[in-house]
């Protein structure tokens, strides 16, 4: 098993339970869609994951190793992670900053290789994104910057990959295409975790869900089961239908 949550609890200092007593798997070529309103807790799950929160209980295991006893290299070739939002410091070009990507693999002092870059460049390839190679980071828009991450993790390759709300700042076209690609992914054998507000992309991914409701609880189940119209009603507090489209051969969203 690639990823184990094992009653895994965290709050910040002097505050409430953000969540409380988790547990989930995820293996190769499975996808998990962490679902639920704003301020759940959902990044901040993630952060645990990603060894860059301290839960207050509780095991997440890599491989069957505690992720608490692995060094940062050790968690950095396990689990790749695309934050929500990530803001530059350094101008660096799109190409620069994708081979960053292979950081775990280069040894300190050493510069990226060649094939560091072949590998660099086949993720911006993949993401469609190769036109941005040479532009500065720092001046290509919030969505293009999400693609370019998308990219460097890519570029980690990672067998766990984290997405928090990866569409958030896409237009409808590119939504779709990051969706596929996290599919295609799922097909090679990554292991993917993905938050996201519309519920029609875990419908698409058609996998694990995990639905994260504001007690803190998680609850998990595949996706067919799961996204009831009863269910995403209540998580958002509107009254919600699921319809079959035949055409999409799959579940649409409504609001009634």
């Amino acid at each position: 098993m690639i990823l184990e949550v094992n009653n895994l609890s965290f709050h910040y200092h002097n505050s409430p339970m953000i969540f409380n007593k988790v547990n989930f798997s995820v293996d190769n070529g499975e996808v998990l869609s962490i679902l639920g309103t704003n301020g759940a807790g959902k990044s901040t799950l993630l952060n645990c994951i990603a060894n860059l929160y301290k839960p207050v209980s509780g095991k997440i295991l890599l491989n069957g190793r505690s992720m608490s006893r692995m060094s940062l290299r050790e968690v950095a070739r396990v689990v790749g992670y695309v934050p929500q939002i990530h803001t530059p410091a350094y101008a660096y070009t799109v190409r620069e900053f994708t081979v960053m990507g292979r950081t775990p693999y280069i040894d300190a002092f050493r510069t990226p290789s060649s094939a560091d870059y072949r590998i660099a460049d086949e993720a911006l390839d993949r993401m469609g994104i190769t036109h941005l190679m040479n532009k500065s980071y720092t001046e290509i828009s919030g969505g293009e910057r999400q693609q370019v991450m998308i990219a460097r993790v890519i570029a980690q390759q990672p067998k766990l990959i984290l997405l928090d709300e990866p569409t958030a700042h896409l237009d409808y076209g590119n939504q779709y295409r990051v969706v596929q690609m996290i599919c295609q992914l799922a097909s090679e054998g990554y292991a993917l975790i993905m938050t996201t507000h519309n519920p029609e992309h875990a419908i698409i991914l058609n996998g694990k869900v995990a639905i994260l409701n504001r007690r803190g609880v998680l609850g998990v189940g595949q996706a067919a089961e799961t996204l009831s119209a009863k269910t995403l009603s209540e998580l958002y507090g509107l009254s919600i239908k699921t319809i079959y489209d035949n055409d999409a051969k799959r579940n649409v969203c409504v609001v009634c």
